[in-house]
């Protein structure tokens, strides 16, 4: 008989993790994570990259993989930036919608699941819309839960190779 692969091993302890995290949600954790995402929203609509970027861990540590180039964004800094560029390609208020928000905590880690959707008309008049699908990894650092990651990304249609930006369920 084969022995488990050490993938296969790392799976099912991922899984079986992750499924004792989903019946650890303590309400408070999951409304104070609630709140953090309400708190962004209400930033990007703002176009207030400061308001935005206090939900996410400060410093280097801070990795996130948005939905638009580069592939990767190291430190809170360089996704800063990134909010600004996108702001300044917005001529009116964005408008940023977070549904069927999933969140999973054990006290000092959570992550959360959900669909996004963003919309904007950008300088030259030309609407932009987008649904995308976003994991975050949250840190709870001196009693507060901060975004440590974020992972943007949107369904594939293998026919064209291009991104579904308005897929539906």
């Amino acid at each position: 008989m084969r022995k488990p692969t050490i993938s296969v091993a790392f799976a099912a302890v991922t899984f079986t993790a992750m499924m004792g995290l989903a019946n650890l949600v303590c309400a408070d954790d999951k409304a104070d994570i609630e709140a953090l995402e309400n708190r962004v929203a209400a930033g990007i609509q703002a176009k207030d990259a400061d308001a935005v970027m206090s939900n996410y861990v400060p410093g280097d540590s801070l990795v996130v993989f948005d939905i638009i180039p580069p592939r990767q964004y190291t430190g809170s800094d360089a996704y800063k930036k990134d909010w600004a560029g996108v702001f300044a390609g917005c001529a009116d208020s964005p408008k940023f919608d977070i549904s069927d928000l999933a969140i999973m905590a054990d006290g000092k880690l959570a992550f959360s699941h959900s669909v996004q959707h963003f919309a904007c008309t950008d300088p030259k008049g030309n609407k932009t819309e987008m649904t995308m699908r976003a994991t975050d990894a949250y840190r709870k650092v001196k009693g507060k839960w901060l975004i440590v990651h974020e992972h943007y990304s949107a369904p594939i249609d293998l026919a064209t190779g291009k991104a579904d930006l308005t897929s539906k369920p």
